[in-house]
């Protein structure tokens, strides 16, 4: 299957980063972008049901050939990482339930493939996405320019996936 449009996500419990990027011939571009938030307030099953309902949302809007997550970061707040892996969770679910492939990618993978360096920092990242992407120079949310970044990642690895996987 030819990857050309994909759905990537920057999970997060409070602020979940989305980004679609499709390929055109050589070019990638981007069809959208944005952040869901959910309110700090709000039970979790209701924060989580939110998500699920936004994640569906773009699936149904965008129609992706696959959803790119970036990778769970185990940092020093345990608390952190398991509100994480349950939106990633969420995100996980509705796009089985569309039967969308997904793919993990950790940040320092998705850093190398947009920067050329695993230890890119976030504003050379954000620069980056916007040159690949042709967006303007006005900074985007760091959560939907971390997804679109994802989503980059994916297009561009797609093809190199598939090539490694027929190899086998």
């Amino acid at each position: 299957m030819v990857v050309t449009c994909v759905l990537g996500i920057d999970p997060g419990l409070a602020n979940t980063g989305y980004g679609v990027v499709a390929r055109r011939g050589a070019r990638v571009v981007a069809r959208d972008g944005g952040v869901i938030e959910t309110r700090k307030g709000l039970a979790l099953e209701q924060r989580l049901a939110i998500l699920y309902a936004e994640v569906d949302e773009l699936l149904q809007r965008h129609d992706p050939d696959a959803v790119a997550l970036e990778d769970l970061f185990f940092g020093a707040n345990a608390r952190s990482a398991f509100a994480v892996g349950q939106a990633r969770g969420v995100v996980l679910l509705a796009a089985g339930r569309r039967g969308i492939p997904c793919s993990s990618y950790t940040p320092q993978q998705v850093k190398l493939a947009v920067c050329g360096t695993g230890r890119a920092a976030k504003d050379q990242v954000a620069r980056m996405v916007c040159a690949v992407l042709g967006l303007p120079d006005d900074p985007l949310p760091d959560h939907a320019t971390d997804a679109l970044a994802v989503g980059v990642c994916h297009v561009n690895h797609a093809p190199l996936a598939q090539v490694m996987a027929g190899a086998r």
